[in-house]
């Protein structure tokens, strides 16, 4: 039996992975699934985090908790930190301790976004606001803290069904505005959490192999690369309504913490 370890699990990818099982390999005799919230498990709290593992026997962690907000984490640092960073090198700490597997999920704004093309793992990463500082930050102490560690960075990730996200957001919007202004000069990979999730189910399949040797910074992000504006135009041609869509510029909507103007990724998505 192998005990797999979810963290966040009310967040969107971690339903997603949850809604994903029931349809996987990994739905059978072998596999036990345990999905933790914070209240469930506090990964901010060391002892808490040992005994938990101690307790359930786990073999491979999926760490999908994290702190996301990225404007409210230039002002909210101490908290952002806590989760993305010191609350990532306990858990791996322990993983390491414990001879499991941490899945560890990062983001596409620990780039500056100058590249002017998709990013690939082996690019310098060089954030332009603090929260994309604590990802890189946890990033390192992942895998630092346990070498059977991977670190899958993703890109403007969004569920159809699940949580808070841009999709929804310009979704519930079209349908109550006759137009809406969004950002044009930022561009990226929207990524289905579904797909993401999907993924991740394969991967830990690969991982459980013995011969299985590649461990580090992984890439998953959609296939299109599009800004912002273009992501919300695709929304409301989805679903056939008849709201206008402003391409605006970044100055026109000013944010607390910058956005790297270009971070699509590279991603090897098929490789599994």
């Amino acid at each position: 039996m192998k005990y797999i370890l979810v963290t966040g699990s009310s967040g969107q990818l971690a339903l997603e992975i949850k809604k994903n099982v029931t349809d996987s390999r990994l739905q059978n005799t072998e596999y036990s699934w345990i999905f933790a919230d914070k209240e469930t498990l506090n990964i901010c709290d060391r002892q808490a985090v040992s005994s938990f593992f101690k307790n359930n026997s786990i073999d491979i962690c999926i760490n999908c908790a994290a702190y996301t907000g990225v404007d409210k984490a230039e002002e909210d640092k101490k908290n952002c930190k806590k989760i993305n960073i010191i609350a990532v090198g306990y858990l791996a700490e322990i993983c390491k301790k414990n001879q499991t597997v941490l899945f560890h999920i990062s983001s596409d704004y620990v780039f500056d976004g100058t590249k002017g093309k998709p990013y690939v793992e082996s690019d310098i990463t060089n954030p332009i606001n603090y929260y994309g500082e604590t990802k890189v930050a946890g990033e390192k102490i992942a895998i630092e803290n346990n070498p059977k560690t991977i670190i899958i960075r993703t890109s403007w990730l969004y569920s159809k069904e699940f949580g808070k996200n841009f999709y929804k957001t310009m979704l519930g919007l079209a349908k109550q505005k006759d137009e809406i202004n969004v950002v044009s000069d930022q561009t990226g990979t929207p990524t289905d959490a579904s797909n993401l999730a999907k993924f991740i189910i394969k991967l830990i399949i690969a991982c459980t192999n013995e011969k299985f040797n590649e461990w580090g910074i992984i890439h998953f992000a959609g296939d299109t690369i599009c800004s912002w504006a273009d992501f919300a135009q695709s929304i409301v041609q989805e679903h056939g309504l008849d709201c206008k869509i402003n391409y605006i510029s970044s100055q026109q909507y000013q944010t607390k913490a910058k956005r790297p103007s270009y971070s699509a990724l590279r991603s090897i998505r098929n490789l599994y």
